[in-house]
């Protein structure tokens, strides 16, 4: 990667992030510490507003905005081998979400581009097992919960199908054993537990803060589910 195609992804990477620390940086485009604080200072010199606060990193400063993204045919034939995935493997809402962003991209592309995707988005399938297929409900919902940091009321099914209510409070989604599973607080159990959304027969937002705001990363939980990945 040349250095003006990784300043303007590191200017990319550093609009998508609320704070980025200087190590991230260095790791992300495989370069010295040093050469990142050069990348900075450069995207500074060319007027970009930058700011830094202590212990959290840098970060573009509100109201500076890139103007029109373009996508590469080989970034739009990526996001249409994803788009195939999502399609297998997630709810209704979330397949819609991700059709209406992808048309998005789609948009801006050039028309040879788009003569190129249209004819590649015909000719990539996904053939899932029929005992794979589930109907998934909720995942819009449970990432939101997520991100806003809300309750949830849910009506959950154990493997002896039986139902139960449940105050719980979202920390992150998992996908594994072909399976999603949302990872929450759950206060009827006093503790973190992991559950399977396939089985989860209702799901409402409360529209109350998660009573404890420093809860544990979805990624240290991981680190307990008996799977190797």
């Amino acid at each position: 990667m040349n250095r003006i195609d990784r300043l303007f992804g590191l200017l990319t990477f550093l609009q998508s992030r609320k704070y980025t620390m200087i190590e991230l940086i260095s790791e992300k485009f495989n370069i010295s510490i040093r050469t990142a604080y050069r990348d900075l200072k450069a995207l500074c010199e060319q007027g970009i507003p930058l700011s830094f606060e202590p212990n959290k990193g840098y970060f573009v400063v509100n109201g500076y905005f890139l103007p029109p993204v373009s996508f590469s045919t080989d970034e739009a034939n990526s996001l249409l081998l994803v788009e195939a995935l999502v399609h297998g493997f997630t709810d209704e809402s979330t397949k819609n979400n991700f059709t209406s962003a992808l048309n998005k991209v789609k948009s801006v592309l050039k028309t040879t581009q788009k003569e190129q995707v249209e004819f590649l988005s015909n000719n990539i399938k996904l053939q899932v097992p029929a005992c794979f297929v589930v109907n998934y409900n909720y995942l819009s919902l449970i990432q939101h919960a997520i991100t806003s940091k809300n309750q949830v009321e849910i009506e959950y099914l154990n493997k002896a199908e039986q139902q139960s209510r449940r105050f719980i409070e979202p920390i992150g989604l998992i996908f594994y054993a072909l399976s999603w599973h949302l990872i929450a607080w759950c206060s009827l159990r006093n503790d973190y537990r992991d559950f399977r959304v396939s089985r989860i027969a209702s799901l409402k937002n409360t529209d109350l803060p998660f009573s404890n705001q420093n809860h544990m990363e979805v990624s240290e939980y991981m680190k307990q589910i008996p799977v190797d990945y």
